[in-house]
């Protein structure tokens, strides 16, 4: 049960000198969690308290199941513009359908990742490198942005497409309401002053109360200002989502994707928490059962699909939370703002959360390593690029998915033309370098060729291999009597290679040139021993070190029963 409910292993050693620091952070979190909801589920086309509902079973199911005790789940912008822009673009008849949609949505991502879970499919997420992730964060960042323009100019936008709400917004510039202008940057304005006058006063919440005041005590809704209006009070009801059948197809895709960008937003959250703390918590499987359950069971209670805020989580932690006490703390605030608060939100200004969300997407936006990309690593950040203009002019789900391909097109490429150096004995030392690196001392040897090849050997890169060899071969001139394969770098060879290797060893024995392998691991020794390359290349020509092979073929060594066992030993 410990396993499955790592509650059970905490809260029986719960100590009395963590509920100071739970009881804060859960009220810290919670205040900041209100306003940000009800942001998230405007950015996910959905009404203000369906932000609310997100915030209040998903993060108590989390705190009973999760490995991580400090992670803040709940809305999160990212999977609210996943959600916009994956139902967007269904053949949606009304916004009781959307919400539904959105409800199932949750339900089928929780699904997907209880299943990876229980199949350890947590490995799942490596396939996500950082520049793919990077330039998708920061393209959905603009993204986000771009659509709170709506309620930032006080204009009505009808498409959900970066390139169409631009255009749209340029055709009706004319109509931009001064005041909501006017509202939302004095909003950004004042949490920016607030945040450099002191970090720890909750900004959001402070815009929030001021902004519900404005509009309480002054007639500006008046003059055009949009209202977030009514908001239904009390808890949420139980209710089993309906299945769309018809659309279940095309719900797939989109639900994969956000299943396992929110299980890296938890992983990468969590590990950045560990880090800091010294501790080794995160346990990726539990972390997909920890998910899913929250995202089902939330689910139950009209809550669309959550998972760890950074923001939050940052949070969180700085304001003392050592256990899952203070996500309960933190649902039960959004619990008494559901049941008696929710009548004070009706004048909250939309242009007011419009800001929240402005302010908070500047944290997604990273110049620095794109730039640093740039310097040393050009092929990453032709990547990175490709993934951010994909995702900010074609569409969310075409970025993550084209993204995630590129970067394994990228990791073949590479794997299919790895390095090989040629390699020569340092004067004076028994050391085989890169001669390109160490030309002035390396000893020049026109009878021995010494090849090292940095990668397995595999049916993707056997042509290079045997090409490559082939030209060291002939640039080295009539005067080359041995080859030495340094097989330190690889770590396997396939059947296709194997075949390339035997005919190697025909062609050199009819050119009159000896094949030596040195260096190979046991895992490479056992495939040359098991597929018949040593009964062809001789148990003579394998050898520990390249040393080794050059002293024999001088003739100044002899090797012993010890040398002998090591380079021949196999399964």
């Amino acid at each position: 049960m410990k396993r499955y409910f790592p509650i059970l292993s905490w809260l029986p050693a719960y100590k009395k000198a963590y509920l100071s620091g739970d009881i804060f952070a859960g009220i810290t979190v919670g205040v900041m969690l209100i306003p940000q909801g009800m942001a998230y589920a405007m950015i996910a086309g959905l009404p203000p308290v369906f932000g609310l509902y997100a915030a209040l079973v998903p993060q108590v199911i989390y705190a009973l199941t999760g490995t991580s005790r400090q992670l803040a789940i709940g809305p999160v912008a990212m999977d609210s513009l996943l959600i916009a822009s994956g139902l967007g673009a269904l053949s949606i008849s009304g916004i009781d359908e959307y919400i539904s949609m959105a409800i199932f949505l949750s339900l089928f991502i929780g699904t997907i990742q209880l299943a990876m879970g229980f199949l350890k499919m947590g490995f799942l997420v490596n396939f996500l490198s950082k520049p793919v992730i990077n330039g998708f964060t920061s393209a959905a960042a603009l993204i986000i942005g771009i659509s709170q323009l709506k309620h930032l100019l006080g204009i009505e936008i009808t498409s959900n497409k970066t390139l169409h709400i631009l255009q749209q917004t340029f055709l009706q510039l004319d109509q931009i309401n001064p005041l909501a202008v006017i509202v939302g940057l004095s909003g950004i304005a004042l949490m920016l002053i607030i945040k450099r006058l002191n970090s720890q006063i909750p900004t959001a919440i402070v815009v929030v109360i001021l902004g519900i005041a404005l509009a309480y005590f002054t007639p500006i809704a008046d003059y055009g200002l949009q209202l977030v209006g009514k908001i239904p009070d009390g808890l949420p009801a139980f209710k089993i989502p309906e299945v769309p059948w018809s659309n279940l197809g095309d719900l797939f895709t989109i639900a994969l994707a956000m299943a396992l960008i929110a299980f890296m937003e938890v992983i990468s959250i969590g590990k950045a928490l560990d880090e800091k703390v010294n501790a080794n918590t995160i346990i990726p499987n539990q972390e997909l059962i920890a998910l899913g359950t929250s995202n089902i069971m939330g689910s139950l209670f009209q809550s669309y699909p959550t998972t760890a805020g950074f923001s939050r989580t940052a949070v969180n932690f700085q304001a003392g939370a050592k256990t899952g006490v203070a996500a309960f703390m933190s649902a039960a605030l959004v619990a008494l703002t559901l049941l008696f608060l929710t009548p004070l939100f009706y004048y909250l200004p939309n242009a007011i959360l419009a800001s929240i969300i402005m302010l908070a997407i500047t944290s997604l936006i990273d110049f620095k390593y794109p730039q640093e990309l740039y310097k040393y690593q050009k092929d990453e950040f032709v990547l990175l690029m490709a993934t951010f203009f994909i995702t900010l002019l074609v569409g969310i789900q075409e970025g993550i998915i084209l993204g995630v391909l590129f970067s394994l097109l990228l990791m073949v490429y590479r794997t299919s033309k790895p390095h090989m150096a040629v390699l020569g004995q340092i004067k004076g030392t028994t050391y085989f370098k890169n001669i390109t690196r160490f030309a002035p001392d390396i000893i020049d040897r026109k009878d021995i060729l010494v090849l090292r090849f940095d990668a397995q050997l595999f049916f993707g890169n056997k042509d290079y291999f045997y090409k490559q060899l082939k030209r060291h071969k002939i640039a080295k001139g009539p005067d080359l009597k041995v080859i030495i394969i340094n097989a330190e770098a690889i770590n396997y060879i396939d059947s296709s290679a194997t075949y390339i290797i035997k005919h190697l060893i025909l062609e050199l024995k009819d050119q009159e040139i000896q094949l030596m392998i040195a260096g190979a691991t046991g895992p490479t020794r056992d495939i040359l021993f098991k597929t018949g390359v040593v009964d062809l290349l001789g148990r003579e020509n394998l050898f520990v070190r390249v040393v080794e092979a050059v002293e024999y073929i001088d003739g100044k060594h002899s090797r012993t029963e010890i040398e002998n066992r090591i380079s021949h030993q196999n399964y």
